[in-house]
Parts: C-alpha cells; structure tokens; sequence
C-alpha cells in the first residue's frame, strides 16, 4: 500500500511505494545548533504517523528529500542551506 509523505512547512506531499525509502534532513541555521519551531531545543522533527500517510515537519531552515541511495528527490531551501551555502 503506498504512503502519502508529507513535509511541512509547505506541504509538499510525495508518494511512498511499497519497498521505497524517503530520507529526509534538515540543517539548523542557528548558532547553538538549537531548532526553531519546536517546543523542544533538540527536535529537528515533529513526525505524525497515520495508516495511509506520516507528515514530517522539519523545524530546520530547509529540508532535503532523497531516496536511500542519496538521490535528491525535492529539495526546499528558504534562503540558502546553512550546510550547503546560500541558494544560487
């Protein structure tokens, strides 16, 4: 059964087949390495997990979607990644 990944904050939904692997990381731009949007310092995620879909909100200043290999799938970066320099 496929399963709907969406990645907040823009909603972004990607599908998941069956045997497939998203791999998704974000990158803190603060200095302390503390994350924004989260009640928690430490969370660079907030997962909710439901029987046909997981939303994953990267508290981060981008996030980054690849397969397992590595692959980039959908990149979003708002202003620059912090670990990759500034957008082009």
């Amino acid at each position: 059964m496929p399963l709907d990944l969406m990645v907040e904050p823009l909603g972004d939904v990607h599908r998941i087949l069956s045997k497939e692997t998203c791999v998704v990381v974000t990158h803190s731009s603060a200095a302390d390495g503390s994350w924004p949007g989260t009640p928690l310092g430490e969370e660079p995620f907030q997962i909710d997990h439901r029987r046909d879909s997981v939303t994953v909100w990267a508290n981060g200043h981008c996030f980054h979607l690849s397969d397992r290999e590595g692959n980039e799938i959908d990149p979003y970066v708002y202003g620059g990644c912090p670990a990759q320099g500034p957008a082009a």
